[in-house]
């Protein structure tokens, strides 16, 4: 099953927080019975599946790269180029993996009627063969538009043995899952008979319990993040990690074990997904 890199380099996690959330995730995987194949392009070669090597390289400098990007990445011939969700899901469909785990996905940005943002990661979870694993998306996006999105692409949106939409560092938005499941085997099955066979789906896995945030104070840091970022122009996929960094520093570094603990039970459910969907 893949795994993408972004969360793995300089751009998702501070070392070395990096180095433990993918020792963490790799051994997850490994526990639950399937094969880790981490995502990156390295020296302009587009990798599903790195060695011990390969994996320290991802820990360091790289440049981000979408699924629009991995082309570029390929023709520059870029040292490490870091997969975010929507490339990662485009390598796995490429080499048949139906399986991908990672902590959250982006979605459909507030204001995005004015302007036109909206996170490559939705049009690549639905037009790409593959189960998503993730922590929902995160909790300053417009949740009921990803939602409504994912819909009308066709996308199949389920709840791991959960009823809400989760928000990343919070189990619940508010927002109602379409369907609720409860075991590997009932996603494999649901993968098997969608109606058209190139098209993806997500699985939403809320954070454990025990690393849950305070939602409360989470929605007034979040608020305060938005408009900072809209009174220095921040826009596009610059907002991710400046809002993020407000919200470390706000809980005093409690959503980094949060995002490690989210991440390696992400993985620790997509491997089960992924042996159940290989025994299909």
């Amino acid at each position: 099953m893949a795994l993408e890199s972004t969360i793995f380099s300089h751009l998702g996690l501070p070392s070395p927080y990096n180095r433990d959330a993918l020792e963490r995730c790799l051994a997850a995987v490994r526990r639950g019975g399937a094969v880790p194949a981490v995502t990156a392009v390295l020296d302009g070669v587009v990798r599903l599946g790195l060695t011990d090597a390969e994996h320290e390289r991802i820990l360091g400098p790289a440049r981000k790269a979408a699924e629009r990007d991995v082309a570029v990445a390929v023709g520059q011939r870029w040292d490490v180029g870091a997969t975010t969700v929507s490339a990662s899901v485009a390598i796995a469909a490429a080499a048949g993996v139906a399986v991908f785990a990672t902590g959250g996905i982006g979605g459909v940005h507030r204001g995005a009627e004015i302007t036109g943002d909206i996170s490559a990661d939705l049009d690549a979870i639905a037009s790409h063969p593959v189960i998503t694993v993730s922590a929902g998306a995160k909790a300053f996006l417009d949740l009921p538009r990803t939602l409504e999105f994912l819909e009308t692409a066709g996308a199949p949106v389920l709840g791991w043995r959960h009823d809400w939409f989760p928000a990343f560092y919070t189990r619940s938005s508010g927002l109602p899952v379409p369907h609720r499941v409860e075991s590997a085997d009932e996603v494999a099955r649901i993968f098997a008979a969608r109606s058209r066979t190139d098209s993806g789906m997500l699985l939403t896995v809320p954070i454990p319990e025990d690393a849950e945030l305070d939602a409360a104070g989470l929605d007034a840091v979040l608020r305060e993040a938005l408009e900072e970022c809209a009174r220095a122009g921040i826009t596009g996929a610059a907002v991710t990690p400046f809002v993020l960094g407000r919200v470390g520093s706000a809980t005093e570094g409690r959503s980094i074990p949060a995002n490690l603990a989210l991440a390696e039970n992400n993985a620790s459910i997509a491997a089960r997904i992924a042996v159940a969907t290989a025994v299909l």
